[in-house]
């Protein structure tokens, strides 16, 4: 998934922002809402994984 929105992006990138023929015109989503919703799917990945933060108390033995 990822290496595919990296391609589109890629491509995306490479053509033009908009498009006019005979049967109508095509926009595209501008290069920085592509990356940030690059960003925003990486970050849903990352948080899939469990690698958020833990919080634990600590007592140390003995104590009351």
């Amino acid at each position: 998934m990822a290496e595919d929105l990296k391609d589109t992006i890629r491509e995306n990138a490479q053509g033009p922002k908009r498009a006019q023929g005979d049967s109508g015109s095509v926009e595209q989503h501008d290069l920085k809402d592509q990356i940030e919703a690059d960003r925003y799917l990486s970050s849903k990945e990352a948080a899939k994984k469990g690698l958020g933060v833990r919080m634990t108390k600590v007592a140390p033995p003995g104590a009351v």
